[in-house]
């Protein structure tokens, strides 16, 4: 290797923060035509450091799988509000006793590597290359600006923010990502499901003709919650119980459901103009369910006149349905997800099937997607640009249920209404607070505003 060819790759790792203090990721490859540089094969003795911030079951779950990428990576920090959460991911990521190459283990925690409060995921992320952020999405703009700020590689879950002013900064971090060609990986994991890239790159090339219509859903049984206990503050509480409180969740039309809003606008390959729906609280009503709506139906109209209908609810005991389905001038197409689906001609007959027996899991394929372009130094996803502008469009929606009005595009973008708390702290309240009999405020279309 010559020395030229060794510094264009330390240029790159120290640009991009694979190249942290003293320490170089041995022959971790920098390919590009534009440097004159050869391609360099990734040795499995070279190490990509990784920092886990926000340690439950969700993160915990993408951590693993980073870990079993073919790429020599390394837990080497966690970062959680609260130390049993980061206990309990410790727990499960070294139960498996992973090895390296080297015979090392691939977690690698040591306890001043273990953080714990609201700051604590920037002293993790100073000691790793890559970074996964895997807390409630309400922190997720100032955890990615951060990220992008220490130079690091980010594989994030969705959604990336629960109000405008939060979209609008991820929107800005992803700018200052591109322009430092840092990878950014977002976890919507159907974009890296093979069903769904066969299904829509043909939809996208006119298989389907013009798509004129759709509906996506995503209504279930709902998930988790935790009761009260005596004496617990109430940002313990909604922190507990992110779920049902906006500032942290953006209710489940953002936090669930932004799966199926984001492959209609890949579907659309645009984002709606305007909205309007109805939703509330019909089977949630309980002082256990914070503050948000149990279902949602939404029209989402995009700038061709297409519009697409969006469902979401969660009720117990009631049909249950997680897909997508639309309709084009030549056929339609519904359950993507399914091991065997196709796009039908109106005629009855497939235009194309696609049989998903041995696809991959899509969650594992990001994470090896991902590695793998920066064990070979590439520069490939940009993710966090499209992920806030779905993002975006899952808010706009619950800015529509909330206020029963219709809600356009740009006013929503703009809004001003910031749902974060002034000050974090266990001591602090949050914006939304309960009255004297536990209740908190629930929206009231026709007198709730949004925007």
């Amino acid at each position: 290797m010559t020395t030229e060819s060794n510094q264009a790759r330390r240029d790159f790792l120290k640009a991009s923060g694979l190249l942290t203090g003293s320490a170089l990721l041995g022959s971790l490859p920098f390919q590009t035509k534009a440097a004159g540089n050869p391609g360099y094969h990734f040795s499995v003795n070279d190490t990509i450091k990784v920092a886990l911030i926000g340690c439950g079951g969700r993160g915990t779950g993408a951590a693993q799988q980073a870990l079993n990428t073919k790429q020599n990576v390394k837990i080497v920090a966690l970062a959680d509000a609260f130390r049993d959460r980061l206990d309990d991911a410790y727990k499960a990521l070294t139960e498996r006793g992973l090895k390296a190459a080297d015979g090392s283990p691939k977690v690698d925690i040591p306890e001043d590597h273990k953080f714990v409060g609201f700051d604590a995921y920037k002293q993790a992320m100073a000691l790793a290359d890559v970074v996964i952020l895997a807390t409630p999405p309400g922190f997720r703009p100032s955890h990615f600006e951060e990220a992008v700020r220490q130079n690091k590689q980010v594989f994030m879950e969705k959604p990336v923010a629960t109000d405008a002013p939060g979209v609008r900064r991820v929107l800005a971090a992803a700018e200052e990502a591109k322009r430092k060609k840092l990878n950014v990986v977002v976890g919507l994991q159907r974009r890296y499901q093979p069903s769904y890239r066969e299904m829509i790159k043909r939809i996208h090339d006119g298989a389907l003709g013009d798509i004129v219509g759709g509906q996506v859903y995503w209504v279930s049984g709902g998930v988790w919650q935790k009761p009260r206990k005596p004496g617990q503050s109430e940002m313990d509480y909604q922190m507990r119980n992110w779920y049902y409180f906006n500032w942290l969740c953006g209710d489940h039309i953002n936090e669930q459901h932004v799966h199926n809003i984001d492959v209609a606008n890949w579907v659309k390959n645009s984002y709606p103009v305007s909205c309007q729906g109805t939703g509330g609280r019909q089977v949630r009503t309980g002082k256990d369910y914070g503050e948000i709506f149990d279902h949602h139906i939404v029209d989402f109209v995009y700038a061709d006149g297409t519009t697409i209908n969006s469902q979401c609810r969660h009720y117990e005991g009631t049909y249950s349905r997680v897909d997508e389905m639309f309709l084009g001038t030549k056929g339609k197409v519904e359950g993507m997800e399914k091991k065997t689906s196709a796009l039908l001609g109106y005629n009855g007959q497939p235009i194309y099937s696609h049989n998903a027996k041995n696809d991959g899991n899509p969650y594992q394929i990001e994470h090896d997607e991902l590695f793998d372009a920066i064990a070979k130094g590439q520069y490939k996803f940009a993710d966090a640009e499209r992920v806030a502008k779905s993002t975006m469009t899952a808010i706009m929606g619950r800015m529509a249920t909330y206020s029963g009005k219709v809600v356009k595009w740009d006013e929503a973008l703009n809004s001003q209404i910031d749902l974060f708390p002034d000050k974090l702290a266990w001591d602090a309240m949050p914006k939304s607070v309960p009255d004297a009999n536990g209740l908190y405020p629930i929206a009231v279309p026709g007198k709730t505003v949004t925007v």
